[in-house]
């Protein structure tokens, strides 16, 4: 993924969500992905794919149970 890339990303995910503490940094050594950060907390990865010359970008969060607020 390339920088122009992560900072695209970047934009999309702080307007689609109105929070302008998302973060999108490639990875070094660069594997095609990137990792993003709220509020400098790491939250999930975003993967670049290429096929028959179309380019997506899939988000990935991975949410622990013990995370998950308790139910009411």
């Amino acid at each position: 993924m390339t920088r122009s890339e992560a900072l695209r990303i970047q934009r999309y995910l702080r307007e689609k969500f109105e929070n302008d503490d998302f973060v999108v940094r490639e990875r070094r050594p660069s594997d095609g992905s990137a990792e993003v950060l709220l509020d400098d907390e790491f939250i999930g990865v975003v993967y670049r794919d290429e096929e028959d010359g179309d380019v997506s970008f899939a988000f990935h969060m991975t949410i622990l149970d013990m995370d998950l607020p308790e139910t009411s």
